[in-house]
């Protein structure tokens, strides 16, 4: 940092008008001041941002000149809970940006000083966030450095205000730079910020998950000793979100979704926290189920039928996205990071044989609250509950190879399909219906294959929902749609019962049924009332990732 200015060893003016008077803050982008705006007669704060001194007289005034760019893009945000931006100046060749002065600490000194959030202030924190996030990102503005170090609480009201945004991030907007130095905060930082593969508003979202756990057990999940260490856990390892944040459990896992394809949005994990404060109960997704892209199974559903203990034979295939993935993502890390001295060892424990590592096997989600790993697919925007279904489009080829998303593998059955299933799930076929089933048989996945019956998939769902009530105790809220899967003409029918034992208790379930290839695929997942949110997406992932051998 360069000397003070003439006007005494703790003040100085800059651009004639802003007198720096106190050190407030100070980060890895540079420091921030009490300020004084002698035009105006006002507090503000003025952060002095830091140049990189190895850089060219050339490279320097073109960083310059990006970084009063993106400051200036900053500065045309406006919301309640985002920094306003005064100013954005030179002085000495060195720029500076001119904010409103919150008075109060950052989330992270609150963390510090006064201990974990419970969920209620967790959630009003993450809405508050999110509406921030998504007028920013509205305007193409990214923040890339999303923590609580860089969310201020305004004092006497709470206020959640967002500030730092990636300002003088390098061009691109990666998170490794080209001579291996990191920008941003790795912790906080989503798996394809890391591999430079990608950057858009889903890495911020995955920050915010991160930064929920932060705020209810008073640190990240993926603290770890080192450099290398907290990579391998964004980018390989098990995610564990914290016990605290069982509450927020779906808004959690959907965000820390290591596809950003699948990551919860802005608007719905928005929807799903407001009804947690609303009425003190994990949210429900709202996307009623969306037929994506998959060939598949199904007859005519009636209902999952009693179920013994799962078997124990089950033929599965690795969790090709997971681990082909990490293992190559985290392979592109080695390579970045070669010049930061972080050695592949380091980054790849126990999956330098081209194998993922042992810690490479999340469990399954909803049995634990130590081991519940990201999932959860987002293909199609928030709606409301009902019958219509919206059908997105095919990412995969027709009958072509599926892939296992976090905290999943692929199971080849040997009667022709395969799907993606949680790990921990075991197979138990009964008679023409086949089962995979959680620990307990909490959460059972159910597929039938036979031959097209009168009246179609619809016809099907229809006649099944007629007898509801004579096959499935409590029978009720029965309702059918017509609906398209992966080209294929399909219905889907959702329904609640109080299951087949009084200590069984309500259960709800998601059946879809559709033909193709001159057979009927039927495949449902059937879980307790109280669970729909795991249940949704253990559905959604079914469907989505079946396939035809």
């Amino acid at each position: 940092m360069r000397p003070m200015g003439t006007e005494g060893e703790n003040v100085r003016v800059i651009a004639g008008r802003y007198r720096l008077e106190s050190r407030i803050g100070r980060g890895g982008m540079g420091v921030v001041w009490r300020a004084t705006d002698q035009l105006l007669g006002r507090q503000v704060a003025v952060k002095e941002l830091g140049l990189d001194d190895s850089l060219s007289g050339e490279e320097s005034r073109q960083q310059r000149d990006r970084t009063l760019r993106e400051a200036r893009a900053v500065a045309q945000l406006h919301h309640p809970h985002i920094i306003v931006v005064h100013d954005v100046v030179e002085d000495d060749e060195r720029p500076y940006i001119v904010m409103e002065l919150i008075d109060g600490g950052s989330l992270a000194e609150r963390i510090s000083a006064n201990g974990p959030v419970d969920a209620r202030e967790a959630a009003r924190i993450g809405i508050d966030l999110l509406g921030a996030l998504r007028r920013a990102h509205e305007a193409g503005v990214l923040h890339r450095d999303l923590k609580p170090a860089n969310v201020l609480v305004e004092a006497g009201t709470d206020r959640v205000v967002l500030t730092d945004f990636g300002i003088a991030q390098v061009a691109g907007a990666t998170t490794l730079t080209e001579t291996g130095a990191f920008v941003g905060s790795p912790e906080y930082t989503a798996p394809e910020r890391m591999a430079g593969a990608r950057t858009g508003p889903e890495s911020d979202l995955w920050s915010l998950g991160v930064l929920l756990c932060a705020v209810l057990s008073g640190a990240s999940p993926f603290r770890r000793d080192s450099l290398g260490g907290i990579l391998h856990a964004v980018v390989v390892d098990e995610i564990r979100p914290p016990a605290q944040a069982a509450p927020l459990l779906p808004v959690v896992r959907g965000l820390l979704e290591r596809d950003p394809e699948r990551r919860l949005d802005a608007a719905e994990a928005e929807r799903m926290l407001r009804a947690y404060r609303d009425t003190g109960r994990t949210p429900r997704l709202l996307v009623p189920y969306t037929p994506t892209r998959r060939d598949v199974p199904k007859v005519s559903l009636r209902r999952p039928a009693p179920e013994p203990s799962p078997g124990s034979a089950t033929a599965a295939n690795p969790p090709a996205r997971q681990s082909t993935r990490g293992i190559l993502v985290a392979a592109a890390l080695v390579a970045a990071m070669a010049g930061a001295g972080v050695s592949a060892a380091a980054l790849l424990v126990g999956g330098g044989d081209g194998r993922p590592a042992a810690s490479d096997t999340p469990s399954t989600p909803g049995t634990s609250s130590s081991a519940a790993p990201a999932s959860g697919p987002r293909s199609a925007p928030p709606t409301a509950a009902g019958p219509t279904v919206t059908v997105t489009g095919d990412r995969t080829p027709s009958g072509g190879a599926r892939t296992a998303p976090s905290g999943y593998r692929i199971a080849s059955d040997a009667n022709g399909f395969s799907l993606a299933v949680p790990h921990g799930f075991t197979r138990d076929p009964q008679g023409e219906r086949i089962f995979y089933m959680s620990p307990g048989d909490t959460f059972r996945i159910g597929i039938k294959v036979a031959d097209p019956a009168p009246g179609g998939p619809l016809g099907v769902m229809r006649r099944s929902d007629a007898s509801g009530p004579a096959n499935n105790p409590g029978y009720r809220d029965g309702t059918v749609a017509r609906t398209v899967h992966d080209g294929h003409t399909a219905a889907l029918w959702e329904f609640t019962w109080n299951g087949f034992s009084t200590a069984e208790g309500p259960r709800h379930t998601y059946d879809l049924c559709w033909e193709q290839g001159g057979r009927m695929y039927d495949v449902w997942v059937s879980a307790p009332v109280g669970r729909v949110t795991e249940a949704k997406e253990y559905f959604d992932v079914a469907v989505d990732t079946f396939a035809v051998s």
